[in-house]
């Protein structure tokens, strides 16, 4: 690594990359510099590539900081190192997109470079863009959420992905809720694994005893609840990836952890600056992900049940096309008030 004028030379696995305005502020509160950021990608990209490598990812450019408004970048810019792997990813609207594919240290700084703060990687690999390798559970916590709340639904979820024969990895989020990835083989399409995360959700939320929810429609959630997001395994659909850094005041990072964490894990104390230290010490609770590809078998014999006693498929995000056995697709509100 050499500093060129106002760029640095970052020199990974034979590739020279440049990173341009390293000593520029990006998170004026912790005093987070462009570089720093580069840097724990550098010191992290074995923890950071093993949730990354092969799949397309998404790009959240940040121009000048995490207090510049950001935007989303699918396509990968024309002009591009020759040396960055790219996949074209065809969308449910018909459009398609040639998108990033991280298979390097090289790539994450290049991806700094140009204002990435965090990595938002789909579900799939490139060798397969059909059949999703991962589930995710997103526990998103209502504005009136506590954070203990949120550990114990993610506990709950355990409990029900063990049953199922599954195993979960949770993870913060880095910003206010948690994600639980889980490895599952390459046998279903995007609606299936669709199907069983909405499956997985509506048990969770029959034990949670209220502290979760299902309900995709805002004004149907209790304002404490923790929302069991199943929408985001629909297709073109991404979750921050495990080791990102999110945009937050304090340059928090969507950390794994194990089992035994969730219960007492304090988000705040998972910064960019704490957790090059606990990969050292402690390592990627997460690291043997692969290993555990899982069957969806159990979670789509429960969504059987639930139809059979009634439970219909639940909306679907606005961009898609109404899907067959999907209820209206407007609030319960606006349809209670255009039938009266």
């Amino acid at each position: 690594m050499a500093g060129k004028g106002d760029a640095r030379i970052y020199e990974l696995d034979g590739i020279e990359v440049k990173l341009s305005s390293p000593d520029k502020i990006y998170f004026p509160k912790a005093g987070v510099t462009k570089g720093m950021l580069a840097d724990f990608y550098v010191g992290a990209a074995e923890a950071v590539l093993n949730h990354l490598r092969e799949r397309p990812t998404v790009l959240k450019r940040y121009a000048g900081g995490i207090e510049a408004e950001p935007f989303y970048q699918k396509r990968v810019p024309a002009k591009r190192p020759e040396w960055l792997e790219t996949v074209v990813l065809k969308f449910p609207s018909g459009r398609e997109a040639e998108e990033l594919v991280p298979v390097n240290a090289a790539t994450l700084v290049w991806g700094v470079s140009l204002g990435n703060v965090d990595w938002n990687p789909h579900p799939v690999r490139r060798s397969d863009l059909d059949h999703p390798d991962e589930l995710r559970v997103d526990l998103d916590p209502m504005p009136e959420t506590p954070w203990d709340r949120v550990r114990r639904v993610a506990l709950i979820c355990d409990e029900v992905l063990r049953e199922h024969g599954l195993t979960g990895f949770p993870k913060t989020s880095g910003s206010r809720g948690m994600h639980i990835p889980v490895r599952i083989e390459q046998r279903w399409d995007f609606v299936t694994v669709r199907r069983a995360a909405l499956a997985l959700a509506r048990e969770v939320e029959r034990r949670a005893e209220g502290m979760a929810t299902s309900k995709w429609w805002k004004e149907e959630r209790p304002v404490d609840a923790v929302f069991v997001d199943y929408n985001q395994n629909a297709k073109d659909h991404t979750v921050v990836s495990a080791y990102s850094v999110r945009p937050v005041a304090d340059a928090r990072v969507s950390t794994p952890l194990l089992w035994s964490e969730v219960a007492d894990v304090e988000p705040a104390e998972l910064r960019i600056d704490t957790v090059p230290a606990r990969l050292a010490s402690v390592g990627d609770p997460s690291a043997d992900i692969d290993a555990h590809a899982g069957s969806l078998d159990s979670l789509l014999a429960l969504a059987d049940r639930d139809e059979s006693e009634g439970l219909s498929d639940a909306p679907w995000p606005p961009h898609f096309a109404k899907q067959p056995g999907e209820p209206p697709r407007v609030q319960p509100s606006r349809a209670k008030k255009d039938a009266d």
